[in-house]
């Protein structure tokens, strides 16, 4: 009753209504109307065929409002009449939507009940907590992957990036933490995602347990840029409203990419100019405004926040790559001739880093982590004259040592999806590694 009588409250006295004048592509502009209209408000274009087409302002220009829909154009024409709906776009989430698929709408996508709305509303378009408020991130968390929980271990509410080309990954990984990680709910955003491809990571990369204290929030490839870019916003907005709960929320989101592309057809879309790569000012703008808002809260709550980067053409530097790996608290680099080789998950330890790592670490890990590293560093330099041979053993004591380690090591880092690695095995596992290869030096 308290959520219907807040709705009630919510619908305007007037409703002001102007035309569509003209129509560019994906751009609609609407004159009449435009002194009640801001940047991200809402109008319904009521097409001809009796269907309401909903679009979002994205500029002006002179004194016309412009529009791009989030859904097809089909029936709207020239003076079709545009309605100006509610300023600014809310969500009332509520803990019964966990085991649910939803878009970025707020709307079910997995054939169950209609969603049941909370008490308190949430804008989609949020900012994030004040940085002077925020609590410090909290000890490591238990994300289930060997290699992530020893080398680039991840604490409560930090932020870190998987970069990434495509077909390497990413996606059983992100499954992987969901099904394994000891937080206590998880919101899973797939922006941009292939839509045959949304069932397979629920059924069976998800999977019953994983789904079941999981909010998978989805837009397909084929949706329009502003349903991705909403889909973003409304998988942060779930993360919120959980955290306000002081829970320990793990927010994955695959891909920020995406939501970066999403934004650059907006902002090209609105005539804004074009920069490094096509990508307009505002992509870079909203990277920050949408990444700050995982973290820790003002409260017992967090967001532990990962973000999959899909790297154009496995450059690792290219524009959007290079501006997440600045805001976040780290990243995991994964590389396609690692996983050519079989090993699963591909992560590049040595290029990888947790920025928070160090700090949470005793003394005597630290030590461990940084041993495995130098062993694998002396390999990796190595590399191509041990493989062609080139290399003659008694030529350098740490290379060789690196050498009686390597396939010790390289079998530590993989692991089967359907396995789970607890932080407390994981630098047990490679303290029991250097406990066997030092004794086998000493005989």
């Amino acid at each position: 009753m308290q959520s219907l009588l807040m709705d009630l409250d919510r619908i305007k006295d007037m409703t002001f209504t102007g035309r569509v004048v003209s129509i560019q592509g994906l751009l609609v502009e609407v004159a009449g109307v435009e002194r009640y209209l801001s940047i991200g408000s809402r109008v319904r274009l009521l097409a001809r065929d009796n269907r309401v087409v909903e679009g979002e302002v994205v500029g002006f220009r002179q004194n016309r409002a412009l529009l791009m829909p989030y859904g097809s154009l089909e029936g709207v024409g020239l003076g079709t009449r545009a309605v100006v709906a509610e300023e600014q776009p809310v969500v009332y989430p509520d803990v019964s939507w966990l085991g649910r698929v939803i878009d970025g709408q707020g709307r079910p996508l997995d054939g169950g009940p209609p969603l049941s709305n909370g008490l308190r509303p949430y804008p989609l378009r949020n900012n994030p907590p004040p940085a002077n408020s925020r609590r410090r991130v909290g000890p490591k968390i238990d994300l289930g992957i060997r290699s992530i929980n020893t080398f680039i271990s991840c604490c409560r509410g930090q932020r870190m990036g998987i970069f990434a080309g495509s077909g390497v990954g990413k996606s059983v990984l992100l499954s992987m933490m969901a099904r394994y990680t000891e937080a206590d709910v998880n919101v899973v955003g797939l922006i941009g995602e292939r839509g045959r491809e949304v069932q397979e990571f629920i059924e069976d990369d998800l999977g019953p347990a994983g789904l079941a204290r999981t909010v998978v929030v989805v837009a397909t490839s084929d949706e329009s840029a502003l349903v991705r870019r909403q889909a973003a916003y409304m998988t942060l907005t779930l993360a919120e409203f959980f955290r306000d709960l002081g829970l320990q929320v793990l927010c994955l989101m695959d891909s920020v990419t995406r939501f970066a592309m999403a934004q650059r057809e907006i902002g090209l879309s609105g005539g804004e100019p074009p920069t490094t790569k096509g990508y307009p000012p505002t992509a870079f703008a909203e990277l920050p405004r949408l990444l700050e808002r995982a973290g820790p809260g003002t409260g017992e709550g967090s967001i532990t926040g990962l973000f999959t980067v899909l790297v154009d053409g496995d450059d690792h530097n290219e524009p959007i790559a290079d501006a997440v790996r600045g805001i976040l608290d780290g990243h995991i680099v994964m590389e396609r001739r690692i996983a050519e080789r079989g090993r699963y998950p591909a992560i590049n330890i040595l290029r990888s880093i947790s920025r928070t790592m160090p700090g949470c670490n005793s003394a005597a890990e630290n030590e461990l982590v940084n041993r495995a590293r130098q062993m694998m560093a002396a390999y990796e330099d190595m590399a191509e004259l041990i493989r062609l041979g080139a290399y003659r053993m008694g030529s350098d004591p740490r290379v060789d040592e690196s050498i009686r380690y390597q396939p010790a090591l390289e079998a530590f880092l993989k692991q089967l999806k359907t396995e789970r690695a607890d932080l407390a095995s994981c630098y047990m596992g490679l303290a029991d590694i250097f406990a066997a290869g030092d004794a086998q030096a000493m005989r």
